[in-house]
């Protein structure tokens, strides 16, 4: 297996939890398994475009600037980004973690689930076409 198809692999497996996370009401991990998905995605365009390993970050949006993606977003696409972004540093510490539930209900995990797959499935076709 090559490196892109490994983390395309792993993106998939981490959307499929934040959907179990989901499904089991366990709204807290939603976003950080989001945002894991979507940072493999970006690592898998990362290594296609520049030919060569993916940085050691969680940072989507320097994935996505770094590997020129960030260039073919819309408005909306950024926008998600910049609103997924804090969800998995936040998730990983306790004194976040009461705020996060708050703010993570079924509705707007519904809406990050549903983001991150389109975003998710138009960086694959990103990835078939180069």
């Amino acid at each position: 297996m090559d490196k892109v198809e490994y983390w395309v692999d792993i993106s998939d497996y981490d959307y499929d939890t934040a959907e179990a996370m989901f499904k089991t009401g366990r709204y807290l991990y939603v976003g950080f398994c989001c945002h894991q998905a979507m940072e493999k995605i970006f690592k898998a365009y990362y290594t296609l475009k520049l030919k060569e390993t993916a940085p050691y970050t969680h940072n989507l949006a320097f994935l996505a600037k770094k590997s020129e993606l960030w260039d073919f977003f819309s408005e909306e696409q950024i926008e998600f980004i910049e609103y997924l972004e804090p969800l998995n540093i936040k998730t990983r510490y306790p004194e976040y973690k009461e705020k996060i539930i708050k703010i993570m209900s079924k509705e707007k995990c519904e809406y990050v689930l549903i983001k991150t797959k389109e975003l998710r499935e138009w960086t694959k076709l990103k990835l078939l076409k180069n």
